[in-house]
């Protein structure tokens, strides 16, 4: 991931100082495990707790030469270490240590994630609440609709984000598995036991049948996982870009002092940070495809997952974390134009109270098919002809002898639509 788009915290779990120590902690633990079953010396842990070490140059170098990665670390580390150096790796493979790191690399970008989500959480509450009773235009197809509020879109991405957040926690957990069974994951060269004191001491719980890898199902579920929380990001962030659109403007991504919006139009100001998530979205969903074609791997094992894994574990989780800390920054300094609101629903002069009236027709007798009828036939004057609703009901005799004058007014009520509101947030927020 460029650095335009890497937060630091996150960016670090990817780089190969964190990696290769995290080897370096899997095989010495693998060692101590080895010397309570008296495979190795016990008199060499603290030699190897001590002196183990790598140099990430060194590293490159040797890796050069011997084309494999495993082996370039493990000479580096022999090279500090000395000849206790014997001892390390003993009955284990190549992907024990791999596929147990990334498991450890991909629970701390999981933690990462999840704080991101919390963060977003409190601040979509917050602002829920503050226009829990702000009154806008509900919209089908882009169309005016009914009533609604303001807070009830951001109930609503929060009720989605906090599904999003139990979907990150199961596949963190999911994904907190390591292996360290050896060649073909049969143990034939290492107890089981070690690796259950591995994995303990990682953070982990030991996968059942490794086959050698860890099988890719529990990577390519994370990674949809990341997806489904993009495409939630982006329903936000699209939101947004419609509501700022200048014929609407009911809200606003913040417009900071000194921001320019048009290199060529001095009065621009640009849904940039939506649109940029948008984007972020796109390529975070991009992502899960390789991650499912993983999945298919030869037999006990292949590497074909591993190149595409380089890719895409680090570039999911820095763009996605890149993109929730974004977001929350954009909903919480996010502008809102309330008599914007009210303007726009006011704007077709009372057709959104079309299926109230609807209702009371056939609640007086009216069937269904001439309820829908009188009311169409009036609404399309408005449409049509820039005519007020109410006024034209009125004027139709049909309508008037069917509801009575003030059953007609009364319909126009917008607290009519808004009656439930407590009852949503009560279910989203609790009491």
């Amino acid at each position: 991931m460029i650095p335009r788009y890497s937060r630091p915290d996150m960016a670090k779990i990817w780089e190969p100082q964190n990696r290769f120590r995290i080897w370096l902690e899997i095989e010495t633990l693998a060692c101590e495990a080895q010397a309570e079953l008296g495979v190795i010396p016990k008199e060499v842990i603290p030699v190897i707790r001590e002196k183990g070490n790598f140099n990430i140059e060194r590293i490159d170098i040797i890796e050069a030469e011997v084309k494999h990665d495993v082996i370039a670390f493990l000479t580096s580390v022999a090279e500090f270490v000395g000849p206790e150096a014997r001892f390390i790796h003993q009955g284990m493979t190549s992907s024990d240590v791999l596929d147990t790191c990334l498991s450890v690399q991909m629970t701390q970008a999981a933690d990462e994630l999840l704080a991101d989500i919390d963060m977003l959480l409190v601040s979509l509450k917050l602002r829920a609440l503050e226009h829990k009773n702000t009154v806008c235009m509900g919209r089908s197809h882009g169309i005016h609709a009914e009533p609604v509020t303001f807070g009830l879109k951001l109930a609503s991405f929060y009720a989605e984000m906090s599904r999003n957040r139990t979907r990150l926690a199961a596949a963190r957990e999911n994904i907190a598995t390591g292996a360290i069974s050896g060649a073909v994951g049969t143990f034939a060269n290492i107890d089981p036991f070690v690796e259950e004191y591995v994995c303990a001491r990682m953070g982990l719980t030991p996968e059942p049948v490794s086959s050698q890898v860890i099988p890719r199902d529990r990577h390519a579920e994370f990674f949809c996982t990341l997806a489904v929380i993009a495409s939630s990001m982006e329903r936000i962030a699209v939101e947004i870009r419609h509501l700022q659109r200048t014929e609407v403007l009911e809200a606003e991504e913040q417009f900071t002092k000194g921001q320019k919006g048009s290199s060529a139009m001095p009065h621009k100001r640009n849904p940039i940070l939506s649109e940029n998530l948008t984007g972020q979205a796109r390529y975070i969903r991009a992502l899960c495809i390789p991650a499912l074609e993983n999945v298919a791997l030869w037999h006990e094992r292949d590497i074909s997952h591993s190149s595409v894994e380089r890719y895409i574990a680090p570039d999911a989780t820095v763009a996605l974390d890149f993109s929730l800390r974004r977001l929350n920054g954009l909903i919480k300094n996010l502008v809102v134009y309330p008599e914007n609101m009210i303007k726009n629903l006011n704007q077709m002069k009372g057709l959104v109270f079309s299926q109230k009236i609807l209702l009371d027709l056939t609640q007086s007798g009216v069937s269904r098919e001439d309820s829908y009828r009188l009311v169409q036939h009036n609404a399309m004057k408005v449409w049509e002809q820039g005519a007020d609703f109410q006024t034209e009901l009125l004027a139709d005799k049909e309508v008037l002898g069917a509801l009575g004058e003030a059953k007609i007014r009364e319909a126009f009520n917008l607290n009519y639509h808004l009656k439930h509101v407590d009852t949503i947030f009560k279910r989203v927020f609790g009491e």
